[in-house]
């Protein structure tokens, strides 16, 4: 079985998690109504994804 020769230190060990972190969101603004919104998500309030309607809205 493998084992550790020695004890890594806690700054290895942290220099190592140093790509770890998350980045900040991306966002692109809708072309028909100007709001922001992801990239490749479906626009809830429209429910419209590449130009075609993908998800109907219901009636109130």
């Amino acid at each position: 079985m493998a084992v550790p020769k020695r004890k890594v230190s806690p700054s290895r060990r942290n220099m190592r998690r140093s790509h770890h972190a998350l980045g900040a969101n991306s966002y692109v603004e809708d072309k028909e109504t100007g709001e922001l919104k992801r990239p490749h998500h479906i626009d809830l309030k429209t429910g419209m994804y590449k130009g075609r309607q993908v998800i109907t809205q219901k009636a109130d």
